[in-house]
């Protein structure tokens, strides 16, 4: 059984690892910036269905979903493509906010679609849905720093007191670049945050 489809609606996801011991690490930005946006929205990410918790807003008229996958990341797709078949959202309309190493903490990179760069979050995605046609918010967490050192040790890892500094302006920044996708397009969103740096 399936929901009435959402004519318009949008669907933006932050991606993440629950559990208290991996709230603050590098690879839960997508949760915070998650939780960010619904706190602006005046909005709750407080239910428990589809192998994740979301929240529901009206944004601009239109209806707008909030998820943060409760899966782990590396199977976060299984519950985007429950969310979106239900709601009939397509991947056009899924814009998904997560982690990136490539970017200094701070900085933001927004791209139309794309593979998945070796971040299993996305790469989960793109496998569920069949499609990459999604837009990202990509959050700069920093680089290893060393090339030995264990990825995931990386990214599981907490950031310094000023890398979390920057990222406060970065989390607000991924927050109002997900609305401007929805208000004005990619092109728009990239424009203004691409780069972005507090």
């Amino acid at each position: 059984m399936f929901g009435k489809k959402q004519e318009d609606a949008w669907l933006i996801v932050g991606l993440g690892n629950p559990g208290r011991e991996y709230e603050k690490t590098r690879h839960n930005c997508g949760f915070r910036a998650a939780d960010l946006l619904a706190q602006q929205l005046g909005c709750k990410i407080d239910r428990l269905k589809f192998q994740g918790l979301y929240g529901q807003t009206e944004y601009g008229g239109r209806k707008l979903f909030l998820l943060k996958p409760q899966t782990y990341m590396n199977l976060s797709g299984r519950s985007v493509l429950q969310l979106s078949a239900f709601f009939h959202i397509p991947p056009q309309r899924i814009i998904v906010m997560f982690d990136d190493i490539s970017l200094e903490p701070g900085r933001l990179r927004v791209r139309p679609d794309g593979s998945a760069g070796g971040h299993n979050g996305i790469k989960s995605i793109i496998q569920e849905l069949g499609s990459s046609d999604f837009p990202r918010v990509k959050i700069g967490v920093g680089a290893k720093p060393h090339p030995d050192y264990d990825l995931a040790d990386w990214v599981l890892s907490t950031f310094s007191a000023q890398e979390e500094k920057a990222l406060t302006v970065a989390l607000d920044n991924a927050a109002k670049a997900a609305l401007t996708i929805v208000d004005s397009g990619v092109s728009e969103a990239a424009n203004r945050f691409n780069g972005s740096h507090p």
